[in-house]
Protein backbone atom coordinates (compact mmCIF):
# COMPACT_ATOMS: atom_id res chain seq x y z
CA UNK A 1 0.00 0.00 0.00
CA UNK A 2 2.91 2.41 1.01
CA UNK A 3 4.33 1.88 -2.71
CA UNK A 4 0.61 3.23 -4.52
CA UNK A 5 0.74 6.08 -1.73
CA UNK A 6 4.49 7.23 -3.09
CA UNK A 7 3.15 6.38 -6.65
CA UNK A 8 -0.13 9.27 -6.50
CA UNK A 9 2.51 11.53 -4.54
CA UNK A 10 5.13 11.62 -7.40
CA UNK A 11 2.38 11.85 -9.64
CA UNK A 12 1.02 15.03 -8.39
CA UNK A 13 4.34 16.34 -7.59
CA UNK A 14 5.00 15.85 -11.65
CA UNK A 15 2.00 17.60 -12.19
CA UNK A 16 2.99 20.79 -10.62
CA UNK A 17 6.29 20.29 -11.93
CA UNK A 18 4.75 20.21 -15.35
CA UNK A 19 1.92 23.61 -14.67
CA UNK A 20 5.58 25.54 -13.53
CA UNK A 21 7.64 24.21 -16.65
CA UNK A 22 4.38 25.18 -18.80
CA UNK A 23 4.88 28.42 -17.68
CA UNK A 24 8.69 28.59 -18.08
CA UNK A 25 9.85 30.60 -21.17
CA UNK A 26 12.79 27.66 -22.07
CA UNK A 27 9.62 25.65 -23.12
CA UNK A 28 8.99 25.38 -26.31
CA UNK A 29 5.49 26.32 -28.11
CA UNK A 30 4.37 22.89 -28.83
CA UNK A 31 5.95 21.18 -24.87
CA UNK A 32 3.68 23.91 -23.78
CA UNK A 33 0.80 23.28 -25.75
CA UNK A 34 1.00 19.41 -24.97
CA UNK A 35 1.89 20.03 -21.49
CA UNK A 36 -1.21 22.51 -21.10
CA UNK A 37 -3.25 19.53 -21.77
CA UNK A 38 -1.90 17.28 -19.96
CA UNK A 39 -2.30 19.53 -16.88
CA UNK A 40 -5.57 20.46 -18.02
CA UNK A 41 -6.58 17.12 -18.11
CA UNK A 42 -5.28 16.30 -15.26
CA UNK A 43 -6.57 18.73 -13.19
CA UNK A 44 -9.93 18.66 -14.80
CA UNK A 45 -13.31 17.14 -12.72
CA UNK A 46 -14.16 15.63 -16.00
CA UNK A 47 -12.34 12.77 -17.61
CA UNK A 48 -12.46 11.40 -21.05
CA UNK A 49 -13.80 7.66 -19.17
CA UNK A 50 -16.33 8.82 -16.65
CA UNK A 51 -15.62 7.35 -13.06
CA UNK A 52 -18.54 5.99 -12.28
CA UNK A 53 -18.04 3.01 -15.20
CA UNK A 54 -16.77 0.42 -12.97
CA UNK A 55 -13.37 -0.45 -13.74
CA UNK A 56 -12.94 1.68 -17.24
CA UNK A 57 -13.58 5.13 -15.54
CA UNK A 58 -10.15 5.10 -13.06
CA UNK A 59 -8.37 3.58 -16.49
CA UNK A 60 -7.55 7.34 -17.92
CA UNK A 61 -6.67 7.72 -14.24
CA UNK A 62 -4.07 4.91 -14.11
CA UNK A 63 -2.99 5.02 -17.70
CA UNK A 64 -3.66 8.39 -19.68
CA UNK A 65 -1.88 10.66 -17.06
CA UNK A 66 0.79 8.93 -16.28
CA UNK A 67 1.94 8.31 -19.98
CA UNK A 68 0.92 12.03 -20.53
CA UNK A 69 2.83 13.12 -17.66
CA UNK A 70 5.81 11.32 -19.14
CA UNK A 71 5.76 12.14 -22.20
CA UNK A 72 5.63 15.97 -21.54
CA UNK A 73 8.42 15.44 -19.22
CA UNK A 74 10.30 13.91 -21.92
CA UNK A 75 10.06 16.68 -24.23
CA UNK A 76 10.76 19.69 -21.83
CA UNK A 77 14.56 20.47 -21.18
CA UNK A 78 16.13 18.65 -17.88
CA UNK A 79 17.72 22.10 -16.77
CA UNK A 80 13.54 23.43 -16.80
CA UNK A 81 12.30 20.15 -14.88
CA UNK A 82 14.64 20.09 -12.29
CA UNK A 83 13.86 23.69 -11.20
CA UNK A 84 10.62 23.19 -11.87
CA UNK A 85 10.75 19.89 -9.54
CA UNK A 86 12.14 22.74 -6.89
CA UNK A 87 8.94 24.72 -7.28
CA UNK A 88 6.66 21.62 -7.39
CA UNK A 89 8.23 20.68 -3.79
CA UNK A 90 7.44 23.80 -2.26
CA UNK A 91 4.03 24.01 -3.48
CA UNK A 92 3.18 21.14 -2.29
CA UNK A 93 4.27 21.98 1.37
CA UNK A 94 2.33 25.49 0.84
CA UNK A 95 -0.80 23.96 -0.92
CA UNK A 96 -2.22 23.75 -4.75
CA UNK A 97 -2.85 27.02 -6.01
CA UNK A 98 -6.34 28.37 -7.44
CA UNK A 99 -7.25 29.51 -10.75
CA UNK A 100 -11.16 29.81 -10.91
CA UNK A 101 -10.81 31.44 -14.22
CA UNK A 102 -8.80 28.73 -16.04
CA UNK A 103 -11.14 26.11 -13.97
CA UNK A 104 -14.42 27.95 -15.37
CA UNK A 105 -12.23 27.81 -18.96
CA UNK A 106 -11.96 23.84 -18.60
CA UNK A 107 -15.30 23.47 -17.99
CA UNK A 108 -16.85 25.80 -20.98
CA UNK A 109 -14.32 23.94 -23.41
CA UNK A 110 -15.52 20.45 -22.24
CA UNK A 111 -19.09 21.75 -22.49
CA UNK A 112 -18.49 23.50 -26.09
CA UNK A 113 -17.12 19.58 -26.87
CA UNK A 114 -19.86 17.67 -25.33
CA UNK A 115 -22.14 20.19 -27.65
CA UNK A 116 -20.47 19.87 -30.34
CA UNK A 117 -20.45 15.69 -30.75
CA UNK A 118 -23.94 15.94 -29.48
CA UNK A 119 -24.98 18.27 -32.69
CA UNK A 120 -22.83 15.67 -34.58
CA UNK A 121 -23.84 12.39 -33.54
CA UNK A 122 -27.98 13.52 -32.54
CA UNK A 123 -28.53 13.53 -36.67
CA UNK A 124 -27.13 10.04 -37.20
CA UNK A 125 -29.20 8.47 -34.65
CA UNK A 126 -32.17 9.86 -36.14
Amino acid sequence: MQKIKDWAKKLKRNIFTLYFAYKDGRVSLYAKIFTACVVAYAFSPIDIIPDFIPILGYLDDLIIVPIGIWLALKIIPKSVVSDCEVKAEEMMKNGKPKNWFVGALIIILWFLLFTWLLLKVYPLLF
